[in-house]
Formats: structure tokens, sequence, C-alpha cells
């Protein structure tokens, strides 16, 4: 097996370490009383924020984190894309109640080794963890064929940086990206929510994209989420 926090191959009868990160109470306590019946298991904490489960990786340091997608504060995907910056070596695997194109597109080009549905039987996820664990990766069935021909049909254009956005219009993406609602980035960047809906209109429009699910997995394709400085400048910019 594969140690997921440093890539070293496991000893033999170590147990995989599990952080749990969900926003609802109930399916936390559901998933680590199914865990911990697992011997090779053991859950060393639960999150019930994207931002706490990027705090408690750099704490515990598991080798397997099991993520909602959809998480406040932090969503699931730039969650895990913070994750797979800090610590490679762990696996991220995306448990969310319905498949999402968008999603699952943004969530395995942020780094996820699994991304399976809350349908899923027990065992089932048991043995994706233990995929994910070896270091092998997994999808659930239903999506694999769509990420493989979005993948494939992905343009060149798609594939680069793109120019087409003025700073303020990437500032507003990046934030986008990080689940921010327009009056969040409106008091972030001292503008008026009605301007702020016109440049996410525009954004839209320069990347022909359809809606802001769309454009949040693009920034975090593009790696275009940054921090954003109180006087509404990117760091690095």
């Amino acid at each position: 097996m594969v140690d997921g926090a440093s890539g070293r191959p496991q000893q033999a009868g170590r147990q995989v370490r599990i952080l749990v990160a969900d926003d609802h109470e109930v399916v936390r306590i559901g998933l680590r009383s199914l865990l911990e019946r697992i011997p090779e298991f053991a859950v060393v904490g639960e999150a019930d924020t994207g931002s706490r489960a990027v705090e408690l990786t750099d704490s515990l340091q598991p080798d397997v984190v099991v993520m909602d997608i959809r998480m406040p504060e932090l969503n699931g995907v730039e969650a895990c894309r913070r994750i797979k910056e800090r610590h490679p070596g762990v696996k991220v695997i995306m448990l969310t109640s319905y498949p999402d194109d968008e999603a699952v597109f943004g969530a395995v080009m942020a780094g996820a080794s699994g991304y399976v549905l809350k349908e899923v039987n027990s065992m089932d996820l048991v043995d994706a963890i233990r995929t994910v664990a070896r270091g092998e990766s997994l999808l659930d069935p239903s999506v694999t064929g769509k990420l493989l021909d979005r993948v494939r049909n992905m343009t060149a254009e798609e594939a680069q940086p793109h120019e087409k956005l003025n700073p303020q219009e990437r500032r507003i993406l990046a934030l986008i990206a990080e689940g921010k609602t327009n009056r969040e980035i409106a008091e972030t960047l001292y503008l008026s929510e009605k301007t702020v809906r016109n440049y996410v209109s525009m954004i839209l429009s320069k990347l022909g994209l359809a809606n802001r699910a769309e454009a949040a997995a693009y920034a975090v394709r593009q790696n275009m989420v940054r921090d954003v400085k109180p006087d509404g400048h990117m760091n690095g910019a």
C-alpha cells in the first residue's frame, strides 16, 4: 500500500488514516461509524467546512480525505486543490449527492483521486478508499465516460490561461471559484452588487460559459485562484 501522507509504501498492518469532511453532522457520524468498523481504517478527524478540512489536513496528516464537493466557506474543489498543493501525497475522494459534469472535471483537475456518489453502498466506499490509499485512481462509472470525453475534447485555447479577461474580471473569477456570493465579492473589492453582477455576466460571456459553477471549474483548471488582498489586488498579480 502507499503512505498517502508521504508517498512511501505503507508498511503491512499500518492503518489508513482518514479525515471525513462534510457540512452535515449526520453524514459525518454515519461515515465515521462505517469506517471505524474496518480494522485497517482509522478516522483521525472531522471537518464541517472546506477551510477546516485544509487546516486539519495540515495538522493531522491523513492518508485519505473523504470530502463533500459542496462545502461552506471553501468549496470542495478549492479545498482539494489547496490540500494537494500542500500535501501532494494525500489522496482526496470527492463524495456528493449527484453527478455534476463541471464539478467532476474541476475535482479531478484539482487533484482528486476519486469521485463517488453518496448513494454508493458501504462496501463500495470502503473499496474506493482502499483503492486510492494504494495510489490508484477511481471514478464512479456513471461519470467516467463523460469526464474522458470532456478531456479529449478540451481545446488548446481552454487548456491555456485565458487572456480575454481584464485584471478586475480575473479577480472576480478567482473569488467566484472560492464560492463567494456577489455580495461578498462586492464587499471584498469595494464595488456595488450591481457592478459585480455585470462583471459576472461579462466573464461568462467572454469565456463562453453558462453559469457560475462552470466559471469556478474553469478558474481551478487554469490555476487562477489566488489570495485577494483587501485592496482588491491579487497576490502575485
